[in-house]
């Protein structure tokens, strides 16, 4: 997304979004915290086109296989740069927009219940390579780093180091950073590598074979986005003569502050995941390039 000069009341990772008509103004004092403003939608996708589209990205016998999970977090990429409402929150009773589009995720470090998360953020360059390669050379080096090196991620040290502080430090640290972020003030270096300050979050419940349509937004941080992966599985599609056929299909739920944008919005935005799905050669073009919708 295009940069923009900072102004007075910008954050060090959004601009404040200003002129917005008196009920948005109000939203935030009346309508209560993000929790209580959550959108849910849900949407299951045919990935007949998909499948076909990554067989053709795996033929070519990369290191590195093209999955599901890269596809989805380009499409999603993709969304929010083309609907930029989708990056927008809410923060301290004002409106902003992110300065640029992260998407984040939890990683195991192995598929163990022992095993630790790591915390990923994927970040979408507009002068980069398409966005499936994009997000294709991120996770790649995110996996060798977490799984091969066993190597510290992000702020795994320091979350390590702080959480054996008793139980009043806590409570200080606490309300001390909640006071931070109400004012635009919350540390970079904690806040930099954090899944909840990010555009949209991620959970791919379906690569542990698990379903759940719905994941709550949090309080903490700036995401107004979060998409919940559920398992791919075959279900019937008819046809025009009554038969059906069985295809490969995933089901994404989709939780939204309801407050960023209207129904309308959102349904479009829902139309144009849609249209990726079923043109997924859509994210081999720039970044930049727009999808007609309607």
């Amino acid at each position: 997304m295009t940069q923009r000069k900072k102004r007075w009341g910008d954050r060090w990772d959004a601009y404040r979004l200003r002129g917005l008509d008196p009920v948005h103004v109000m939203m935030p004092y009346l309508f209560g915290e993000r929790t209580a403003n959550e959108a849910v939608l849900g949407e299951t996708f045919d990935l007949t086109e998909v499948d076909r589209y990554l067989a053709g990205k795996n033929a070519r016998n990369p290191e590195f296989k093209y999955t599901w999970f890269h596809f989805i977090t380009a499409a999603i990429a993709k969304t929010i740069y083309l609907r930029p409402k989708m990056n927008y929150f809410i923060a301290g009773g004002h409106y902003y927009e992110h300065d640029s589009i992260q998407v984040a995720f939890n990683m195991k470090r192995k598929f163990a219940d022992e095993a630790e998360e790591a915390m990923a953020k994927f970040v979408l360059r507009e002068d980069g390579d398409s966005p499936l390669e994009q997000v294709h050379t991120y996770v790649h080096k995110m996996v060798t780093k977490v799984r091969g090196e066993n190597k510290a991620v992000g702020v795994d040290d320091l979350l390590k180091m702080i959480s054996h502080l008793p139980r009043f430090a806590w409570r200080i640290m606490a309300w001390c950073l909640r006071k931070m972020e109400y004012y635009g003030i919350y540390p970079k270096g904690l806040a930099i590598d954090d899944p909840t300050y990010s555009s949209a979050y991620l959970t791919n419940l379906g690569s542990i074979k698990m379903n759940a349509d719905y994941h709550h937004l949090f309080n903490c941080g700036t995401v107004s986005f979060f998409v919940t992966i559920g398992e791919v599985k075959k279900i019937p599609y008819f046809l025009e003569d009554g038969t059906y056929e069985l295809r490969n299909s995933i089901k994404l739920g989709l939780t939204i502050d309801e407050r960023i944008a209207d129904g309308y919005y959102f349904a479009k935005t829902l139309r144009l995941i849609r249209k990726i799905f079923q043109n997924p050669e859509l994210l081999d073009l720039p970044a930049a390039t727009p999808i007609e919708i309607d």
